[in-house]
């Protein structure tokens, strides 16, 4: 427990950053999703896309590893070229 006014601020702000930040990995999971679920490359274009911009946002919040975000993009893009 928080025993002064400095360690409660810290525990709230903690908690909305932990909030928010689920939500964004939660968000890619979903697009992650989406776009394996297409079964054309047609419609893995836009998810595609989708997902790239969603990975280099929360890059770029430093919510997740550059490499991790470049990881997925390397493998959704191979799912994408597989598709054909």
């Amino acid at each position: 427990m928080p025993n002064n006014e400095s360690q409660k601020k810290r525990l709230r702000q903690s908690q909305a950053r932990r909030l928010r930040n689920r939500k964004v990995r939660s968000e890619i999971r979903t697009r992650t999703k989406h776009l394996l679920a297409t079964e054309s490359q047609e419609e893995a274009t836009p998810a595609l896309s989708e997902l790239y911009r969603a990975l280099d946002r929360a890059t770029r919040r430093n919510i997740i590893k550059a490499n991790t975000a470049a990881r997925q993009k390397a493998r959704a893009a191979r799912h994408v070229g597989r598709l054909a």
